[in-house]
């Protein structure tokens, strides 16, 4: 079962499992978990009506989700990511993260899932002094009354929740922590500018940063990051979290920006942030992220930044 199906990482991680079905004579059932059947329908219209391909009804704000069937593993990416949906709903984000992952990890005591796999967030880190990556052991500063930061401390409560159901009811569970996912499963409606930007370019629109751009950042392809969370689920260690980083992706917001206008060939153009947009940043100035633990399970990323994005750019203008 995966919730958030639809999402940037849910729909890569779909798309992965229904490539193995489709060139293996052996298939694996998957619940594509998410609030609209009609949304899914479109997404993945081919393969939609295939008999191991089962949408389910799920909205991770909700608690009364209807879970009477019985699977092997969960992968829980569903919950606000944008930043404007943060900012809008810091409560629904907030209690989505916490008590959408309460209600799956009953589900997985009561039903006897042999492994759930929470995606949190590389933000649950918080501000560092120091460019260095992060390593998952290590946690920097995060201002609780900043209705912004709804987001990272509904993910780290959600963490110390897997951890919890372990220690009490024996529920396993895994923990990833993504850096910036990026890559054309991202809808054109989210605010972050790794899934923004590329929109724009694949348009032939200019990108207009709104900072200098210095913020140092963890990037990842989508189908990197499909490929490490099914990775970690099989591979990773209980009640253990995993970040995922491609260490051959670890750039600056304005290094990004540079390889989008050239993909798309456009023009990078340098503009003041409102206060409102101002409020809408992760306030985190480096969130790059140490691979180690990942690559010891033999994972390896594909994707470099300056490969990946271009293709992104290049899968939008197409569709």
């Amino acid at each position: 079962m995966i919730t958030g199906a639809g999402g940037l990482i849910g729909s890569a991680i779909t798309d992965v499992l229904i490539q193995y079905n489709e060139t293996h004579r052996e298939s694996i059932t998957i619940y594509a978990a998410g609030r609209s059947k009609e949304k899914l329908a479109g997404r993945f219209a081919q393969y939609f009506d295939r008999p191991y391909f089962h949408f389910l009804p799920y909205d991770s704000s909700k608690m009364n989700n209807e879970l009477s069937f019985s699977c092997d593993y969960v992968i829980h990416g569903a919950g606000n990511a944008s930043p404007d949906l943060v900012m809008k709903e810091p409560v629904e984000t907030m209690l989505s993260n916490f008590l959408g992952l309460s209600n799956l990890l009953d589900y997985a005591r009561d039903y006897g899932v042999k492994k759930t796999l929470y995606i949190s967030s590389s933000e649950i880190y918080g501000r560092k002094e120091n460019n260095d990556p992060f390593g998952e052991k290590e946690y920097g500063y995060i201002d609780l009354l900043n209705p912004r930061n709804s987001y990272s401390v509904g993910k780290r409560a959600a963490e110390t929740l897997c951890a919890s159901y372990a220690a009490e009811y024996g529920v396993q569970s895994v923990i990833v922590r993504p850096g910036h996912i990026y890559g054309p499963t991202a809808s054109p409606v989210d605010g972050r500018v790794s899934s923004a930007w590329p929109y724009l370019a694949a348009q032939g629109k200019n990108i207009v940063m709104k900072s200098d751009g210095g913020q140092i950042r963890s990037y990842c392809y989508c189908l990197d990051c499909a490929s490490a969370v099914l990775t970690i689920l099989l591979r990773g260690e209980s009640v253990r979290a995993y970040n995922i980083s491609n260490p051959n992706s670890i750039i600056s917001i304005r290094e990004m920006a540079e390889i989008l206008a050239k993909a798309g060939h456009v023009e990078l153009i340098r503009e003041e942030a409102s206060q409102i947009e101002k409020e809408r940043f992760n306030p985190m100035t480096n969130s790059s992220l140490d691979s180690v633990s990942l690559l010891s399970l033999g994972w390896r990323g594909l994707f470099d930044a300056a490969t990946g994005f271009e293709h992104t750019v290049q899968i939008i203008r197409e569709n």
